[in-house]
């Protein structure tokens, strides 16, 4: 499996690119900014975009998607539920200082345990609500691979002080969806270093007596 993780503009934001090694077709998860970046690196390995994944609509993951359908032709994955989120791409690219990046509704509604294939292995969308409505997270069982977006960084959470936040429902979503896999679990979140679960269950004092 092809897997190129780079960060990608003004907050870093942990930007996927996994493939799979024969048929050179691949995902983007979370393109929110930098498109010629990943346009290259796609380039580089040769590499076809079939789905383009957004694990929340944040600005800093979603930014870039509707650039990147545009190059690729990909449809873009997304939970409904962080629709609003969408609506407020203005006041979102007001925090930060930037230019509003055209956003769209997305092609499919990436909803609960959606069964999706990346880099040619099985995959399930994750609804983990917390950080915002509709986040969501992408578990790879075959490769022992969780892409977490914002809700699980390595010795953190994600923040739910935003819009579409909540902290009693992150929580849940950890307890209920994230914990329960298996420790050795390799966990890529949205900004910051790889973790595991093992790592997390046993250091982050947010899950520590989950």
């Amino acid at each position: 499996m092809i897997h190129e993780i780079f960060p990608v503009g003004p907050l870093a934001c942990n930007c996927s690119i996994l493939a799979d090694e024969t048929s050179l077709r691949a995902t983007v998860i979370d393109p929110g900014a930098e498109i010629d970046r990943i346009l290259a690196i796609l380039k580089q390995h040769r590499l076809t975009v079939e789905q383009i994944i957004v694990t929340h609509a944040h600005i800093d993951h979603v930014g870039g998607a509707v650039l990147l359908k545009r190059a690729t032709g990909a449809p873009i994955y997304m939970n409904q539920h962080d629709l609003p989120l969408l609506k407020m791409m203005d006041m979102q690219a007001g925090w930060l200082g930037v230019p509003v990046p055209e956003v769209m509704a997305p092609d499919v509604d990436a909803s609960d345990l959606l069964a999706l294939t990346i880099a040619g292995e099985p995959a399930q969308v994750l609804y983990t609500p917390g950080h915002t409505e509709g986040s969501i997270c992408l578990h790879m069982p075959s490769s022992q691979l969780l892409l977490a977006g914002d809700t699980l960084f390595a010795g953190s959470i994600g923040r739910t002080d935003l819009p579409g936040g909540n902290l009693r429902k992150i929580l849940h979503s950890l307890k209920e969806r994230l914990l329960p896999l298996p420790d050795a679990t390799r966990v890529i979140p949205g900004h910051g270093p790889a973790t595991t679960i093992g790592e997390e269950r046993e250091t982050n004092p947010f899950l520590i007596n989950s």
